[in-house]
């Protein structure tokens, strides 16, 4: 039978979630939901030194707004619960015994000053500090082969069965190997009781039928400790999929607060869709085999494949995000371009004809403000004040644009104001246009008397929302 897909996303209550955390969470997700399986998320708190109050919260906030939903964990529940690390403190030391029963782990004895001592013996030697070089357990030195007590006062230390080396193959980088300088010694529970991440992650996996582990290229090195643990305890590993990572906008270094790392929920908040940050984040590192670019998240589901995620860094680009959304922007209904953009525009503008407009002056919903703040938008509700010379075109004489304007307003007079719509209002003013020298002679000065700004939505469109008495009473002021 068919081992069930299950994956899970295991963020630290340490701070704000960024690209980098919220990409892994995604991966695992879509590859969960590809392969009909489960996604767990499991919130590992035993760093308690490290970890910032409101973290946990903000952490299922920001998935909840992306719509990565978790078959099981925080809110949710489910068969192995519970899925925060600082509760689940007695299924460590249930494995733990397990590691001392075997005589694979051991109380460490020693002091900071005493391994400061090792260390500074290892530097003058020109030799590695390994920590299973000083094993107080160690036969030739007289030592138990192992403890049967430990009295959870001192840190508990993995034994490592066996000084080898390692090959594994990664889901991403293939085969990979390494000798047997990466293993050490490395503490499982510390003098307070919470395990290390080295030890708790493991643990969990294992008890919550973990099938693929997803995370980035800095725990590669690591990986010969984990598969020494599992030998230990007589376990299969999990297959490994190691992300590649996320670059900053120069391409060169690392994503780092100055270059965009910064909390998703910003994100959120400037007014970007969650489909574009999930369409923008799927594409960090993995492709889809063809030149498409844009997808909703049903269409990433079925076509994610872990074997199409890259080596190379991925480059973060807030010009292609901002692109991304404005294509998800076009995609909304009327009804829901008009309920989001209504959001930021004052009663007055709360114009049903605006929103084309302003749907096409933005890439977020935040860039509303910014219209607004520069007062873009104002002549659709108060007329703009100008001075006559700006309804010049080029060189036309004042009197020939007078006289052009004249002849608009005839025409547009002659619209009944049920039928005052930009195609009727185009048609007769395109009539005058087409007789001059140049439309502008007409146009440009349609234009600045009804908005008073050089860049405007054109005339037609302008005249339709102002309504036929308040355009002719703009373009007979401009007489």
């Amino acid at each position: 039978m068919e081992t069930k897909v299950v994956t899970r996303f295991a963020p630290s209550p340490t701070g704000f979630m960024h690209v980098g955390g919220i990409r892994t969470a995604l991966y695992a997700w879509l590859w969960a939901k590809k392969n009909k399986g489960a996604f767990i998320l499991r919130i590992e708190d035993t760093d308690k030194e490290r970890e910032v109050a409101g973290s946990i919260d903000h952490i299922i906030e920001s998935l909840k707004w992306l719509g990565i939903n978790w078959d099981e964990g925080p809110k949710v529940g489910g068969p192995h619960a519970p899925y925060l690390q600082s509760e689940r403190l007695d299924l460590y030391k249930k494995y733990a015994q397990i590691l001392i029963d075997k005589g694979l782990a051991y109380p460490d004895p020693y002091t900071k000053k005493e391994v400061n001592e090792f260390r500074e013996k290892a530097e003058l030697e020109k030799k590695p500090f390994l920590y299973r070089e000083h094993r107080p357990a160690l036969p030739s030195l007289g030592g138990p082969e192992k403890f049967d007590v430990w009295d959870e006062t001192k840190p508990l230390r993995f034994k490592v069965s066996e000084i080898k080396s390692y090959k594994w193959n990664d889901l991403v980088y293939g085969d990979l190997s390494a000798g047997p300088e990466a293993l050490d010694d490395f503490i499982l529970i510390k003098s307070d009781g919470y395990p290390t991440y080295n030890f708790a992650h493991i643990v969990d996996d294992i008890e919550m039928g973990v099938t693929h582990v997803m995370r980035g290229q800095e725990f590669i090195s690591s990986v010969p400790k984990f598969l020494s643990l599992y030998e230990a305890l007589d376990l299969k590993p999990p297959l490994f999929a190691t992300l590649p990572p996320i670059m900053g906008s120069d391409g060169n270094k690392k994503l780092s607060k100055r270059d965009g790392a910064k909390d998703i929920l910003e994100y959120k908040n400037e007014g970007y869709l969650p489909e574009a940050m999930i369409n923008s984040l799927a594409l960090l590192g993995w492709n889809p085999g063809d030149d498409r670019e844009i997808f909703n998240t049903d269409e990433l589901i079925n076509i994610f494949d872990i074997a199409r995620v890259g080596h190379s860094g991925a480059q973060w680009n807030n010009e292609k995000l901002n692109w991304m959304n404005k294509e998800h922007i076009k995609k909304l209904s009327f009804e829901e371009l008009k309920k989001n953009i209504f959001e930021y525009l004052p009663n007055e503008l709360k114009i049903e004809k605006l929103v084309p407009i302003i749907t096409e002056r933005i890439s977020k919903w935040s860039d509303i403000g910014g219209i607004i703040e520069r007062g873009e938008l104002n002549y659709f509700y108060k007329q703009p004040e100008y001075s006559k010379e700006k309804l010049l075109y080029k060189n036309t004489f004042s009197e020939k644009i007078s006289e052009n304007l004249k002849e608009a307003v005839n025409a547009l007079e002659k619209i009944n104001e049920k039928d005052f719509s930009k195609e009727n209002i185009k048609n007769v003013l395109m009539q005058i246009a087409n007789t001059l020298e140049n439309r502008g002679e007409l146009l440009h000065p349609v234009r600045y008397a009804l908005s008073g700004l050089d860049k405007s939505p054109d005339p037609f469109i302008i005249a339709e929302i102002l309504g036929k008495n308040e355009t002719l009473s703009r373009l007979q002021k401009a007489l």
